[in-house]
């Protein structure tokens, strides 16, 4: 990878910006064992998804309003741990604002605590579980984001890290770039990643312009 022109970055949040995975973990393994799930497997399923489509999928009967409602109130209150992730921030701050926004799984509130947790740039634009009908793998947000930026998803980068985000941005139409942090790369590549990097410390901005394109660059070609 050399460098992508493009003319907005949209940034999923966990596992890309931030890392949360311990907070992710503790509450959905102690959500899985008060149901009688397997906390290994409930974990692995839930990441990249809003958490309602997880207890859909496990608790088709229940009243999963009331189950996604409990497990957000634990994932606010749980940031020990939550901290950015390598080059997320020197990244944000190097773009400009109105040509980034996070497209995130969590719900509005459970964001924003989070990106205050781990002391990133505030978005001027964010689409959240909270602000779509269809949630990743739809594409539907990343659709949403790019609107956001007043830009076409083909012109749009994605930067993802789980399967579910990645097939989201591809069906948007954009391309993706997928982080090393939760997945192995093949799953990774069968998702219909474009790229693969360790983290955002390995992008940064080259050029920028009032409304013009810009570039992203790996570090390594430099």
């Amino acid at each position: 990878m050399n460098s992508i022109r493009c003319r907005g970055v949209l940034f999923d949040l966990d596992g890309v910006l931030v890392d949360s995975t311990p907070a992710v973990a503790r509450v959905w393994a102690g959500w899985a064992r008060a149901h009688g799930f397997d906390p290994d497997e409930v974990v692995r399923n839930a990441h990249g998804k809003p958490s309602i489509a997880t207890i859909r999928e496990l608790l088709p009967n229940s009243d999963y309003e009331a189950e996604n409602r409990e497990v957000e109130r634990r994932e606010i209150e749980d940031v020990e741990g939550v901290i950015p992730l390598p080059g997320a921030v020197e990244l944000l701050r190097a773009l400009p604002a109105e040509r980034w926004a996070i497209v995130t799984s969590c719900t509005r509130p459970l964001a924003h605590v989070r990106i205050d947790a781990a002391g990133l740039p505030k978005p001027k634009n964010i689409v959240t579980s909270s602000d779509v009908k269809n949630g990743k793998p739809d594409p539907e947000p990343y659709l949403k984001g790019a609107q956001l930026l007043g830009a076409a998803a083909a012109d749009c980068l994605v930067l993802e890290d789980s399967p579910a985000g990645i097939r989201a941005g591809k069906a948007a139409g954009a391309r993706v770039i997928a982080t090393r942090a939760t997945a192995s790369d093949e799953e990774l590549r069968e998702a219909g990643a474009d790229w693969i990097v360790d983290n955002c410390g390995e992008l940064f901005v080259n050029s920028t312009g009032d409304g013009e394109p810009f570039l992203l660059v790996d570090r390594r070609t430099k």
